[in-house]
């Protein structure tokens, strides 16, 4: 009599280490979540110094700004359709980011000739 079912295929006693990768992350993060005083590693890769005042910060801020500007308008020249018109979205996004840090920096220290930026009056 002849067997229809293939043998099912042996099982590899070799884990994937991806799969290893994956259950050890899911422990850090679950060790983050039950004890938030822990400090989570990944976090600290990049810190700033606490004793940084708020003008060169912003000013930081701002070439950030204005060099996702160039980058996503660059994308958005590469794409077509609906994945043009959201790098665009985003360039949008990054161009008022900048405009409000430009602003902050104003206000912080107005340009020459300026006394003081104008507020807005709502009418």
């Amino acid at each position: 009599m002849k067997k229809i079912t293939p043998n099912p295929p042996e099982t590899s006693t070799v884990s994937d280490p991806l799969d290893e990768l994956s259950k050890a992350t899911q422990r850090a993060v679950s060790k983050r979540l039950r004890n938030p005083n822990h400090a989570d590693p990944i976090s600290h890769v990049f810190t700033i110094l606490p004793n940084v005042d708020a003008e060169t910060l912003l000013s930081h801020a701002c070439e950030t700004l204005a060099s996702l500007n160039v980058l996503t308008t660059d994308l958005a020249c590469e794409l077509e359709g609906s994945h043009r018109s959201f790098a665009l979205s985003i360039q949008q996004l990054s161009v008022v980011g900048e405009l409000l840090v430009n602003r902050a920096l104003d206000n912080l220290d107005p340009p020459d000739g300026a006394s003081e930026v104008p507020s807005a009056t709502h009418v």
